[in-house]
């Protein structure tokens, strides 16, 4: 199809368009388009997921209508680049048919490729990139090549691409010049800066920038100490001899010649090599362990940024105007490489942050004051229990001595009260007694002088999870309190039972780690009724997290269905080891566990139980499935 028949197609899909859409659309609206998310690494590293997640809670969180589709180059090493193109395009080609409303681009080398498209298809489509630098190159060819020698042009993510639909983006700038400043304003005498970049295309593209920029930049001789060319070992030889009128520049340092990542204390190597040349960072690579410090971005998570930028574009595109978004700098430092280097803190810029200052005496223990504090509310919490129960029985006695003719029936209440106060007391002080235990004497640790840096983050960690413990246990009693005592007002408004859900699954999927698939069924697309959205949630959460406790592997179903009209029925079922017999029978009563020997207050099914009854509902154990557990939820439909 040549560019007239395209001009003519768009020309008539936006004739229509116009025909059946006499308003503003916005994003709450029904468009059945979707948004493409391009990755250049694989979805599950944790940057990249960490983005996409921020997008996709964002955007339904604005009642963003539109299928969100995700797609992988799954980028390798350098030396497979000149196949990058073709994947971008094997990708492209498959939504030809049904075109994207958006293309989200996430990673420097997903960019490249799809700015390397010369098809008019491509480049009609609107594009958000993220995670990407302001500068780019174009790639080669499909034809391979040897990586070493390739210095392509560097290329300007505003200047250079007004033929691509580029609609807005966040990219980061690294300031090269405000980096040699920074190098002669503190060492003066310089006068050869090497320039440290790996082997990847991240490596290539700086190196590219410098090239650019260096045309314009007199009295500093730079060097090119360059990944692609040089292993580790090969570097360190290169950095041995450098003296007091050098400086040394690292744009990134991942991966060497020989295609293998290299670890993250390799730059801590380098400086034992060399520990007297002064070292900057372009991009806080080595930051930390062997830079001083540098002008860098102040890198972040743009997921939500980009879900605002797809949706103002969704909701009003001839009002819309490109949005290309620069991640701010800032100057950085680190006070140990200061010290070691001798620069003094008043010789730095402005507003310039510190690294690893001895932190002052809050900062030294917070974490233990924060622990301390944690257990002292816990605590009073569990005396005012305790003290509940304790009047409730002495109640109960008063009672018994007011009238004789309720002695025995008051006394067997008085009894069962009592062992009430005694299970609870039991369970519960062996339930507390573990995060305590640990919180205490971590806390004890944390205080000694002998504990390293490490250690004393990996304690904390220790500490943080069982105070979280600690507050799961005490929230579980008080929830069951205040229900079986009726103080808890349930808020029914109209929901949707299919998104309340999909939403309970997500979050326990995403929250445990098991090797089950979880997985959701259902006759319905929507389902609106009057519930109490929190509480109904709470149910299937705890219903999950069960499943997934005692389900290693397999498979966890959510099902929901309305077979009658006056009812929806909704089941939890798994694969895993099931209820045992003798269990069946009480599972919904207080303080009953599958696992004697597993963390908890035996509260949650007896909890889901009460919540249940309040919906006017009943939930119960399916006996006979036998391929694990079934727990089913009959709620009327009010």
């Amino acid at each position: 199809m040549n560019r007239f028949s395209l001009l003519i197609k768009y020309e008539i899909i936006l004739l229509i368009s116009l025909f059946f859409c006499s308003h503003k659309i916005n994003a709450t609206e029904v468009d059945y388009g979707s948004i493409l998310i391009i990755t250049s690494y694989n979805p599950d590293t944790r940057s990249t997921a960490e983005n996409i997640s921020t997008f996709v809670d964002e955007y339904k969180k604005r009642d963003g209508k539109l299928s969100v589709l995700v797609e992988s180059m799954n980028v390798q090493n350098l030396s497979e680049l000149h196949l990058w193109k073709n994947r971008m395009r094997d990708i492209l080609s498959k939504y030809k048919e049904k075109t994207p409303s958006i293309i989200i681009l996430l990673g420097q080398e997903s960019w490249a490729a799809f700015l390397s498209q010369e098809s008019s298809f491509v480049k009609n489509i609107p594009v958000i990139c993220g995670m990407v630098s302001s500068k780019t190159v174009m790639l080669p060819d499909s034809i391979p090549f040897d990586t070493k020698e390739w210095n392509p042009e560097n290329k300007d993510v505003i200047d250079d691409f007004h033929d691509f639909n580029i609609i807005g983006g966040f990219v980061y700038d690294y300031r090269i010049r405000k980096n040699l400043c920074l190098i002669k304003d503190l060492y003066p005498e310089t006068k050869n800066i090497y320039f440290l970049s790996d082997n990847s295309f991240g490596g290539v593209v700086m190196q590219s920038s410098l090239r650019r920029f260096m045309n314009t930049y007199n009295g500093v001789n730079v060097y090119y100490i360059d990944g692609r060319k040089l292993s580790f070992l090969d570097v360190s030889e290169k950095i041995r001899p450098l003296g007091k009128e050098d400086c040394v520049l690292v744009g990134t340092w991942r991966i060497d010649r020989t295609e293998n990542y290299v670890l993250k204390n390799t730059s801590s190597m380098f400086c034992d090599v060399n520990p007297t040349v002064p070292t900057f960072s372009l991009s806080s690579s080595s930051f930390g362990s062997w830079a001083v410090g540098g002008y860098m971005p102040k890198y972040r998570n743009v997921g939500r940024d980009i879900a605002d930028l797809a949706l103002n574009y969704l909701t009003d595109k001839t009002r819309y105007k490109k949005a290309i978004h620069f991640i701010s700098n800032e100057y950085s430092f680190d006070s140990k490489r200061m010290s070691q280097l001798n620069i003094k803190v008043d010789s730095l810029p402005n507003n310039s942050v510190i690294i690893n200052q001895e932190p002052t005496f809050y900062q030294k223990y917070k974490n233990v004051f924060y622990a301390l504090l944690s257990i002292f509310i816990s605590l009073i919490v569990i005396i005012i229990i305790a003290f509940y129960y304790i009047l409730k029985i002495n109640k109960l006695k008063r009672n018994l001595e007011l009238s004789a003719v309720e002695l025995v029936s008051a006394k067997e209440r008085a009894e069962e009260s009592n062992k009430l106060k005694s299970s609870f007391l039991a369970n519960m002080s062996h339930e507390i007694r573990t995060p305590l235990n640990a919180i205490v004497g971590f806390s004890s640790v944390l205080t000694t002088e002998n504990v390293s840096k490490h250690e004393k983050e990996e304690f904390s960690e220790i500490i943080h999870k069982n105070s979280d413990m600690l507050l799961h246990i005490i929230n579980d009693i008080l929830d069951f309190s205040r229900m079986e005592s009726g103080k808890i007002k349930f808020e029914f408004v109209e929901s949707d039972i299919v998104d309340i859900c999909k939403t309970a699954l997500s979050t326990v999927e995403y929250a445990n780690r098991t090797k089950a698939i979880f997985r959701f069924e259902s006759n319905l697309e929507s389902f609106i009724m009057n519930t109490d959205q929190q509480r109904l949630r709470q149910v299937l959460i705890n219903l999950l997290s069960n499943a997934a406790k005692f389900t290693r592997e397999g498979e966890i179903l959510l099902s929901l269905n309305v077979e009658e009209k006056n009812k929806i029925t909704i089941f939890v079922k798994d694969t895993g080891c099931g209820v045992p017999k003798e269990k069946k029978d009480f599972i919904f009563k207080r303080f009953e566990k599958l696992n004697e020997f597993s963390q908890g207050t035996g509260l949650g099914l007896a909890i889901c139980r009460l919540i249940v009854e309040n919906f006017g509902g009943r939930i119960w154990l399916d006996t006979h499935y036998v391929d694990g557990a079934k727990f089913v939820l009959e709620i009327p439909i009010s």
